[in-house]
């Protein structure tokens, strides 16, 4: 069983930065796709950015040039460092990961595509 906590949310001013981290249990993250997604308050769930298991990134448009995902393989935990933070990015964010091992270099930006969720972390940008 894969399980995926969160952690590093808080509230901070539009400008600021953050980093969640996303710990997990069960898989070895370095061999294996991950996920950001984010929702906010009476929206869907909204795809943030992926890195495969290869490390190809792929982020949304609304985040790309200001988060940057990473991961470290020998704390099995993926990072989203968060800059330049904008009222409009205030959300619930979650880690996801797939339910299986993909061995070619995927892009997946579906809530669908992904079985494993955590428990989301709140971010609020004031402005």
């Amino acid at each position: 069983q894969v399980q995926l906590v969160e952690s590093g949310g808080g509230l901070v001013q539009a400008g600021g930065s953050l980093r969640l981290s996303c710990a997990a249990s069960g898989r070895t993250l370095s061999s294996s796709a991950m996920a950001w997604f984010r929702q906010a308050p009476g929206q869907e769930r909204e795809f943030v950015v992926t890195i495969t298991w290869r490390s190809s990134t792929y982020y949304a448009n609304s985040v790309k040039g200001r988060f940057t995902i990473s991961r470290d393989n020998a704390k099995n935990t993926v990072y989203l460092q968060m800059n330049s933070l904008k009222p409009e990015d205030t959300a619930v964010y979650y880690c996801a990961a797939p339910s299986r091992i993909y061995s070619g270099d995927y892009f997946f930006t579906e809530p669908s595509d992904y079985a494993y969720w955590g428990q989301g972390t709140q971010v609020t940008v004031s402005s």
